[in-house]
C-alpha cells in the first residue's frame, strides 16, 4: 500500500521496551519534521529499527502516488501543486501504525498538516543551523526549492518556517552528533 523502507530487524538493546511502555504509545507513530539536510530520513531508519516500526519517506511515498519525481512536480505543476499531493499523501499515511516518517521540511508549511501530525503519532523536529544544512545539501538535484544560490535560499527558507517546527513534542539538535545519537535521544523522550 505505501511505499516503505526496508529496515533491519531490531537487534539494539537500546530498541527493547524495558521502561513499562504501554502498548498506545509503541504502536504510536513517530513523525520527523525539520529543515531539509537536518537527518530525518537518515535518523528516522534507525528509530524505526530500534522499534521494529517501518519507515516512510513521505517524500518517496508522494513519488509514488504522482508517478514522478519531486522536481518533475516543480517543474510541470509547481509548489502549490506539490504541497497539495504531500498534504493528502501526508494524510493517506498517518491512517497506518508503527511507522516512522520522514517528512519533508515543507510539509510544516500546511496549518492542517501539523494538526494532523500532531493528532497521528508523536512529532520530533530536527534541527541544525544553516551552516550544517548548505554543507549537507549543497550539490542534491532532488531539492527543488535550493535552485540558484544554495546559501541565499537556505537561510531564507529557515527565516520562513523559524517558527513552524514549534509544536513538536521534542526539538533536537542535530549539528555534530551522529545518526546514532540523534536516534538515541529521540526514543529516550518518545519512551519518557
Amino acid at each position: 500500500m505505501f511505499n516503505l523502507i526496508p529496515v533491519k530487524a531490531n537487534t539494539s538493546p537500546i530498541g527493547k521496551h524495558k521502561r513499562g511502555v504501554g502498548l498506545n504509545q509503541v504502536s504510536q507513530n513517530i513523525i520527523l519534521i525539520g529543515m531539509m539536510g537536518t537527518g530525518k530520513t537518515t535518523v528516522g531508519r534507525l528509530v524505526a529499527e530500534r522499534l521494529g516500526f517501518q519507515l516512510l519517506d513521505l517524500d518517496a511515498e508522494i513519488e509514488r502516488m504522482e508517478g514522478r519525481t519531486i522536481p518533475e512536480m516543480f517543474a510541470e505543476e509547481g509548489e502549490a501543486y506539490f504541497r497539495k499531493a504531500e498534504s493528502r499523501a501526508l494524510h493517506n499515511v498517518l491512517a497506518a501504525k508503527r511507522l516512522v516518517i520522514a517528512t519533508g521540511g515543507g510539509a510544516v508549511l500546511n496549518p492542517d498538516n501539523c494538526a494532523a501530525m500532531k493528532q497521528g503519532g508523536w512529532v520530533a523536529a530536527l534541527t541544525a543551523d544553516a551552516e550544517t544544512i548548505i554543507e549537507r545539501v549543497r550539490g542534491d538535484a532532488n531539492r527543488p526549492l535550493l535552485a540558484g544560490d544554495v546559501e541565499e535560499r537556505v537561510r531564507r527558507i529557515m527565516a520562513e518556517r523559524e517558527d513552524k517546527y514549534r509544536f513538536a513534542d521534542v526539538t533536537i539538535d542535530t549539528v555534530g552528533r551522529s545518526a546514532d545519537e540523534v536516534a538515541t535521544e529521540i526514543l529516550t523522550h518518545y519512551r519518557g
